[in-house]
């Protein structure tokens, strides 16, 4: 069995949902139900199984509702990082949460739903990580695994998983899949207030310390309402 290289995850689930509108009008996006649960859940499941024993989770958006969902939860044990008096987007947010997360900390959205290949996801994150070589490790997926994606792709890998950008008006290979494992390291000296993680990945693909990890298994993605039933009927036939 791989050992993870954390036990500790942040969970960004404080964006408004935009998106998934209307059903986002009264309640947030983590709580918007698919297949019988919680998107949320869904994420927070997948880390009780793999191991993972604790998740930080922001909140902003209607973030009482979402608070209040999360007490009901034993495993993993839950800590929120408040972000009502400003949405800090992800890379801001991780930044608020830093004192909250050892170093390195697995990163996932909460809107995430996967089904795992030969080994679950942070197994496999941690089996590839390299604190020497890496500032973060990205999991991502060929188009072919990734459900109801209809984008042109997010990234190029080398031989070695090196990460470059899809450049403008081209197809890229890989799509981030919205989980990684990360390293202090790639925080130093962030900007004040509210920013993207894709900042510091910048900073890091210029430093060749960006890496991505192919995923083995399926994932869908789900950001507006047309998502869901395709994915309940695939997550039904397995």
């Amino acid at each position: 069995m791989t050992r993870l290289a954390s036990d500790t995850a942040m969970v960004m689930a404080a964006g408004l949902g935009k998106r998934m509108r209307p059903l986002t009008a009264a309640q947030p996006k983590p709580l918007v139900r698919v297949a019988g649960k919680p998107l949320i859940d869904h994420a927070l499941d997948r880390l009780a199984e793999a191991g993972v024993a604790k998740a930080v989770v922001n909140v902003h958006y209607l973030a009482d509702a979402l608070e209040a969902h999360l007490g009901e939860r034993r495993a993993p044990a839950i800590a929120i990082s408040d972000e009502r008096g400003e949405l800090l987007e992800t890379g801001g947010g991780m930044v608020k949460a830093q004192k909250h997360l050892p170093d390195p900390f697995f990163c996932l959205n909460a809107d995430n739903i996967w089904l795992d290949g030969p080994r679950d996801a942070f197994a496999d994150l941690s089996a590839r990580w390299d604190v020497e070589l890496m500032d973060a490790l990205l999991l991502v997926v060929p188009h072919s695994r990734a459900s109801n994606f209809s984008g042109l792709g997010d990234f190029h890998l080398d031989a070695y998983g090196r990460i470059t950008r899809r450049r403008s008006g081209r197809v890229a290979p890989f799509i981030y899949t919205g989980i990684q494992i990360l390293s202090h390291r790639l925080l130093r000296d962030a900007p004040d207030g509210r920013f993207g993680t894709m900042t510091l990945w910048e900073r890091a693909i210029a430093e060749e310390r960006l890496y991505g990890l192919p995923f083995t298994g399926q994932w869908f993605e789900v950001g507006t309402p047309q998502a869901i039933r395709p994915t309940e009927e695939a997550l039904g036939s397995v």
